[in-house]
This record gives structure tokens, C-alpha cells and sequence, in this order.
């Protein structure tokens, strides 16, 4: 048996998704930058995959700025805002401790800059506290992001509640929703929101493309010179292959949404029950806040690299936390960020389903996470000091 349980590393590209860049290579292959007819005709559709990304999350086709992906509009939120407080003398930024690293390293930059950063600590349950986040706030703070699910433990975060303060307090929010666009519903104006990331290939669209929700009248720093693509904010000819691609996978994903979200709901909470049966494991983050296809496990006295490979071995793909990060030893700082000590953070497993997943798949997987941490424990010398009273289990 196959299965794909790595869906918030990427998707596979939904039919829709190739159909439509398959037609758009052999259709619309202008320049849409061209004054003759062929460029034109690649404009018209540009256009038409702009207002369609839009409306779904509740924007005007102009507050949208096309990118390579969450990286990228990530970057691009946080240096303009970053710019817009420096000139007017703000350089305080408020975050969380488990932003995805697009987001950390790029506050790192800031911070060799001149800015001061507060990460907010984040609670057990993987879930940022609006009021907490409002004690934080200066008169010089210049920006607010927090992501709206967790990439890692799937955590949905109180975005609007988060924006509301924001608002009451006249700071910039930008919100990085790689994981929730797609999955979960967006509308930016219900959300406070005044910089919004996403990225194509979370929601069934090609790798390589994303866009930037900006708030009319918000200012943005370009980080590509060479060309007036995207109004001047972004130079380069646009991927229209791509872009037309994502708004169908896009279109797709949103109008299936709350019959995948309920199916995927059912088998994520089939399979918590099963993995939490096993000694000495947690669920990380809270049980019900979370994405629909989100599992995340630490096991007490074992590596998550071996629960991986033996996985592998028995046709799962699953993963011990971000793509980005993959080949890291270090253990994951979102799970440091909830509070899980080093040795258990280590010995964590990531499960994100795909909207196909089957019950019998479901069991499939139990049975191989209970074999394979069986399995490493029996030689696993920490496991064998747990047992040995020498250490105390961490994970009653």
C-alpha cells in the first residue's frame, strides 16, 4: 500500500491545475506585457486569474501582487512594512516563537538592521493569545505577524481577533497563510488582515507560484528591480501557466472545502485515537483548533529520522515536521515553542491528509506507527533507562 501523508510539505497538482497549465502553454503563450493581440490575449487572462484569487478572499484584483510562492510574499510583507515604520520612525515588530522560517530568518535581518523583535511565547496548545499580543504592542511597533495554521502541528490561530487589535491600535498585521488558504475559509476584510501570504502548491497548484494580499493604500518595497510587472512591485514576466493554474486549483479546493474538511476531520481524529493508545506519546497542539488533515506525535524515547525511514520502507510518506527544515538535526522550535523538551521533540511525527485518505488507510497507518515505535524502542537506550527507572518519562 501507498499512501501520501505529507500534504503540508506539498500536493499533488489536481487535474484542473495541470489541465489548465497544459492549455495556457499551448494557448495564451504571449507576453502579457506585449501591445499585440497574442500578449494581449495573455493579459485578458492574467487578469481573469487575478479577479478570480481575489474574490475568493474577499480583496479587489488590485490589492493582489503575484510572487514564487509563501517565501517570497513573505519577505516582501515583512520589508515593506518594515520600510513604512522606519520612515516614520517605528522599528518594533511583534511575532510569534513558531513562525515558519521565512518569516524568523527575515526578522533575524531586520533585527542586524536596527529593529527590535518580540516573539510572543506560544501555549501548550499551539495557540497565540490576542490579549497577550496586545501587551506587546508599542507606540513604536511597527508590525504584527502571526500565521493563521501552523505549518508543523496544525494549530489555527485567533487571526481575526489578532487583526481587531491591530486595527484598534493603527499597527500593519500580516498574516503568513501557506497552510490555510484553500482549507480553510479567507476573507481579509473579516479578518483584519492587511498583508496576507499564500502559496499554489499547499492547495493542489504548481510549486513556483504564490501572491501577496496588500490592503489598498499599503505601500510595498520591491524585491526584484528590472521591469513595471505586477504595477512595478515585482519585475520579471509573469508565470501565466502558473498563475492561471493556481486560481484553478484554487477555485477547486474552495468549492470542495467543507465536504474535504469533513471527511479529512473524521480520519485525523481516527487516527489520534489509535496513536494515542501507544505509551508514553502526545498529540501536539490542540485537539480540535487545528487543520483538518493535521497530526502531529511525539513519542517518548525514540528519533523522528527512524519513525520516517521505516515508515518509507512501508509505503508512508509522512514527515517530523517542515519541509524547509528537513535537514536540520536540531529538533523542531515549534515543538520547543509549546514547551516539549529536546529528547521528545526529537522523536515526533508529522501526518498531514490528503483529501483521498480512506479508512483503510487510516488503519494502515495505525498499525505501522504502533510497529515501528515498538520496534525502536526494544533497542532504543533511552527507552531502556526509562523503563529501568534511571530517567523519568517525560509524556505520562
Amino acid at each position: 500500500m501507498k499512501i501520501y501523508a505529507d500534504n503540508a510539505a506539498t500536493t499533488k497538482m489536481s487535474k484542473a491545475a495541470v489541465d489548465t497549465m497544459t492549455m495556457c502553454m499551448n494557448e495564451y503563450y504571449g507576453n502579457p506585457s506585449s501591445l499585440y493581440t497574442i500578449g494581449q490575449l495573455a493579459k485578458e487572462k492574467l487578469e481573469e486569474a487575478r479577479c478570480c484569487i481575489s474574490k475568493i478572499i474577499n480583496a479587489e484584483p488590485r490589492e493582489l501582487l503575484f510572487t514564487s510562492g509563501g517565501s517570497e510574499a513573505d519577505n516582501q510583507a515583512l520589508l515593506s512594512a518594515a520600510e513604512i515604520g522606519k520612515k516614520k520612525g517605528k522599528m518594533h515588530i511583534v511575532s510569534s516563537a513558531f513562525e515558519h522560517h521565512a518569516i524568523l530568518h527575515t526578522l533575524e535581518k531586520l533585527e542586524r538592521e536596527g529593529f527590535e523583535v518580540t516573539l510572543l511565547p506560544v501555549h501548550e496548545n499551539g495557540i497565540v493569545r490576542a490579549e497577550e499580543l496586545e501587551k506587546e504592542i508599542r507606540n513604536d511597533t511597527c508590525l504584527v505577524t502571526v500565521m493563521t495554521a501552523n505549518n508543523e502541528i496544525g494549530t489555527i490561530q485567533p487571526i481575526k481577533e489578532i487583526g481587531e487589535t491591530c486595527k484598534k491600535h493603527g499597527v500593519l498585521f500580516h498574516t503568513d497563510a501557506v497552510q490555510a488558504v484553500g482549507h480553510l475559509s479567507i476573507d481579509v476584510k473579516e479578518m483584519n488582515v492587511d498583508m496576507l501570504s499564500a502559496s499554489a502548491h499547499k492547495f493542489h497548484g504548481p510549486k513556483g507560484v504564490g501572491f501577496l494580499y496588500f490592503k489598498k493604500g499599503t505601500p510595498l518595497t520591491s524585491l526584484i528591480e528590472g521591469g513595471a510587472q505586477e504595477r512595478g512591485k515585482r519585475a520579471g514576466t509573469e508565470n501565466l501557466p502558473a498563475i492561471m493554474s493556481m486560481a484553478a486549483a484554487l477555485s477547486e479546493s474552495v468549492a470542495e472545502m467543507d465536504e474535504n474538511n469533513k471527511h479529512k476531520a473524521e480520519i485525523r481524529d481516527y487516527i489520534i485515537k489509535g496513536l494515542s493508545e501507544i505509551p508514553h506519546s502526545a498529540l501536539n497542539g490542540d485537539e480540535k483548533k487545528r487543520l483538518s488533515g493535521n497530526i502531529n506525535f511525539s513519542f517518548e524515547g525514540i528519533e523522528g529520522e527512524s519513525i520516517l525511514i521505516l515508515l518509507d520502507q512501508k509505503g508512508i510518506s509522512a514527515s517530523s515536521g517542515s519541509a524547509c527544515t528537513s535537514g536540520s538535526l536540531d529538533p523542531s522550535h515549534v515543538l520547543l515553542s509549546i514547551g516539549r523538551i529536546h529528547d521528545v521533540a526529537h522523536g515526533s511525527l508529522r501526518l498531514s491528509l490528503g483529501e483521498d485518505i480512506t479508512l483503510e488507510e487510516a488503519d494502515y497507518i495505525i498499525e505501522n506507527v504502533k510497529e515501528i515505535v515498538a520496534h525502536l524502542r526494544s533497542f532504543s537506550p533511552v527507552w531502556r533507562d526509562l523503563q529501568d527507572g534511571k530517567k523519568e518519562y517525560i509524556l505520562k
